[in-house]
């Protein structure tokens, strides 16, 4: 398995496969917070492209949070794990789930992208990117919804993923890049030798550095302490 030193050095990698995307007018990269923005503001700077957020939530099962029942993102998209509704008493369990993820989805909406308005995909090339991808649920999430914003393509990056998330995205993105796709895939912190968590404060400051906005590292919420159906794998 490849070793990246960290997620901005991941992005940096990341970033050379995606160099017949570089100084094109109509590129966004979306990364997927947290541990996705770092990776993703490298790409940006390297594509010299916009970046922004595509947030996505996972709709973990009860009693089993490893267990994606479905996930939640950006633009009002849902996408349903039918594999595993059966394990389940009724929908209600999911609408339960998505009623209280997407009060978080819009919290980190207004934490992160605070005066930025609606993501602007329609008619682009969107570079969806993330840290890795385990089961490929928040990132088949990212790309039914940006999809449904109307993106002309859709770019799915990831340093680390496992076969089976590989070839789900394969499935569903237009390109996939992906520096490594072990058969020994166990979890996307293997790949990295550090893989600290990524904090709110991360995600909104290299928002506003890349964007040339005033530093969000003053805002008062940190102050305050604010920190469609498919297939599924």
């Amino acid at each position: 398995m490849m070793s990246f030193a960290d997620r901005r050095d991941a992005g940096r990698q990341l970033a050379q496969l995606l160099d017949h995307y570089r100084d094109l007018d109509d590129v966004l990269v979306l990364g997927l917070p947290r541990g996705g923005v770092p990776v993703a503001a490298e790409v940006a700077h390297y594509l010299r492209a916009p970046l922004d957020v595509m947030i996505v939530r996972k709709l973990g099962a009860p009693g089993q949070p490893e267990l994606a029942l479905g996930a939640v993102a950006s633009g009002g998209v849902t996408v349903i794990n039918e594999e595993a509704l059966p394990y389940f008493e009724g929908t209600h369990v999911i609408e339960r789930l998505e009623a209280i993820e997407r009060v978080e989805l819009m919290r980190r909406e207004r934490l992160y992208r605070g005066e930025r308005g609606a993501l602007k995909a329609r008619g682009r090339t969107v570079v969806l990117v993330d840290d890795g991808a385990a089961t490929g649920a928040s990132m088949l999430a990212a790309v039914r919804a940006v999809r449904s914003l109307g993106a002309r393509k859709v770019v799915a990056a990831i340093p680390v993923a496992s076969v089976t998330a590989f070839r789900k995205l394969e499935s569903v993105a237009d390109e996939i890049v992906c520096i490594s796709a072990p058969a020994g895939f166990v979890a996307v912190g293997q790949a990295y030798r550090n893989f600290e968590q990524t904090t709110d404060e991360e995600v909104a400051v290299l928002l506003a550095m890349q964007s040339g906005a005033k530093s969000i590292a003053r805002d008062p919420r940190f102050c305050a302490g604010g920190t469609q159906k498919s297939e599924w794998s």
